[in-house]
């Protein structure tokens, strides 16, 4: 299905381990996005640091774990209306549901590129989720990525951005006209007048049977992957 990661060589460790190594990808996305990122936040690579060296650093140890066991998931009441043109990282029009989703088991996560704290956690656990998830086919599982900021994020710098995270062939990156988006968004709940103040979560769901999960705040790679699984494998049961 997807390429391979090779910032990800362990992934096994789903409370501190996923979150220092995720702030570690965030750190490179920002070294070779510099051109459009804000800085990132001094503390955060502190912490990232300290956890990676394997240092006593209660405080950060502490924020990452919480950081790690603050995830929520509900039951999700998701009505994606027909005729949602987008439009991908390569350009290319496609429709959310008929093209994008079609008749797969997909994960949805939500970012805008100028993020340089919550957005690139959340790619970075989606780019684990994929390296995860080598072998299983695009026909079967896809990742989506949605902007939530398309005045900014053209096809262009969704490209641009997503490099960082070496996206294979099952991960689309969206924008477009910014009605349709924000009609999209809606209807996934993920909508907000600010763009800045979108949650953080993830949507999980086999739309052929309208069955749906939000998983709020950062879920491990291992949580994504085994929920998608579990909704594939219920196709064949």
């Amino acid at each position: 299905m997807i390429l391979n990661n090779p910032c990800v060589k362990n992934t096994k460790t789903v409370s501190t381990g996923y979150i220092a190594t995720a702030l570690l990808v965030l750190m490179l996305a920002s070294d070779s996005y510099a051109h459009e990122l804000e800085p990132i936040d001094p503390h955060a690579q502190h912490k990232m640091a300290a956890l990676s060296a394997g240092e006593d650093d209660a405080h950060a140890q502490h924020e990452m774990e919480m950081a790690a066991t603050a995830v929520k998931v509900a039951m999700a009441e998701i009505e994606l209306p027909d005729n949602l043109p987008m439009i991908n990282q390569f350009g290319d029009q496609v429709d959310l549901r008929k093209d994008v989703i079609g008749n797969r088991i997909v994960a949805i996560n939500f970012v805008y590129t100028t993020c340089t704290t919550v957005c690139p956690v959340v790619s970075s656990i989606f780019s684990m989720v994929q390296n995860q998830l080598a072998g299983v086919s695009d026909k079967e599982i896809a990742l989506i990525t949605v902007t939530v900021d398309p005045t900014r994020d053209t096809p262009h710098r969704l490209l641009s951005y997503s490099k960082s995270f070496n996206p294979g062939t099952g991960w689309s990156w969206l924008t477009g006209d910014k009605k349709t988006v924000d009609k999209a968004l809606r209807a996934m709940g993920a909508y907000t007048p600010n763009f800045e103040d979108h949650p953080a979560m993830v949507l999980i769901g086999d739309d052929s049977k309208s069955e749906w999960f939000r998983f709020y705040g950062f879920p491990a790679p291992e949580a994504i992957e085994s929920r998608l699984r579990e909704l594939l494998n219920n196709r064949s049961s």
